[in-house]
């Protein structure tokens, strides 16, 4: 007796009822098991190349030739050989599973945090300090994850973290208080002064902090609050040390343009010094009062693996640099 499919009946009942279009009972098992007996043109080898019975693989073409209402393999012949309709799914079916295992090994990487986007957001003198051995350390772990850079202001970072067009930011003080945000403590780092090159107290090797006493002053935004400046005056005003303040900056970079310029003094991360500036240079304070914390902050709700693991690095590099 020849194996053929059963054909259609006049019977409305004798199909199964396809609720949702022709192919409506169709499975990726069914596209793999047709495409093994498809490419060994034998059940019996199909069946061991899926490790499965032979009666259950035949089962199964069976169904899907009676979902899909035509016959896909003509079994009169030995070798069994595709018809027109089965060379076609061949084709196709070769083309699916190959989207469908690259979607599943792309979703488990994804899911394991080895590839994806991440977004960082960052103060300036993160660069200086911890954030560039941070990037390198996880670039080598995971080297598929895609990550895109932002320098922004401190109040920036908390922005872009609501907008979610940042996932992680590294931060100096005066970031907004935000119960939808994690903050996460990572450096402390000394204040160095930043003097004019031809300022009297260039000529030191520290500076007494009470010599900083009427100084023209350099120094950062003041909003949100608390911000690094807050932290700076609040600091010197416990000592009675008042700085006369003389310019604004929006940044680090600006700031040292100006102390070189010779607008006054500025105070910067001692992560900083050792990169130098033409104009500028760096002096230690005694005692060392004036320090600047760096947190590292992301939203609570964020769910990424690959966020995580950037965490978990950050936490094993950051106190090296503390």
């Amino acid at each position: 007796m020849r194996d053929h499919p059963p054909g259609p009946s006049n019977d409305d009942d004798s199909r199964p009822a396809h609720s949702g279009g022709p192919a409506a009972r169709l499975e990726i098992r069914h596209l793999r098991y047709f495409r093994a007996v498809a490419e060994e043109l034998s059940f019996t080898r199909a069946a061991d190349r899926l490790h499965i019975a032979q009666p259950p693989l035949s089962q199964q073409i069976r169904q899907l030739e009676e979902e899909l209402g035509v016959q896909l393999i003509d079994r009169d012949n030995r070798p069994v050989r595709l018809t027109e309709a089965g060379t076609l799914l061949l084709e196709r079916a070769v083309a699916i599973m190959s989207q469908f295992d690259a979607a599943v090994d792309d979703v488990r990487r994804i899911g394991r945090g080895h590839s994806g986007k991440l977004a960082i957001g960052f103060a300036g003198s993160a660069m200086y300090s911890v954030l560039p051995d941070v990037l390198n350390t996880f670039r080598d772990r995971y080297p598929e994850v895609e990550l895109s850079f932002s320098e922004l202001l401190v109040a920036e970072i908390a922005e872009a973290l609501s907008r979610r067009s940042i996932d992680v930011g590294f931060s100096r003080p005066g970031l907004p208080l935000d119960p939808s945000i994690e903050q996460r403590l990572l450096i402390t780092e000394p204040l160095m002064a930043a003097v004019p090159t031809r300022h009297p107290l260039a000529a030191r090797a520290t500076i007494p902090v009470e010599e900083l006493h009427g100084q023209a002053a350099v120094l950062y935004p003041r909003h949100p609050r608390p911000s690094l400046t807050d932290l700076i005056l609040d600091a010197l005003g416990e000592r009675g040390i008042v700085l006369e303040l003389k310019e604004g900056a929006r940044n680090m970079q600006t700031a040292l343009g100006l102390v070189a310029a010779g607008a006054g003094i500025s105070f910067v991360p001692a992560s900083v010094c050792g990169h130098g500036r033409s104009g500028v240079r760096f002096v230690g304070i005694e005692p060392q009062v004036l320090t600047s914390p760096m947190t590292v902050v992301w939203r609570k709700d964020h769910a990424s693996v690959a966020l995580k693991n950037f965490l978990q690095i950050v936490e094993t590099v950051g106190p090296a640099h503390g």
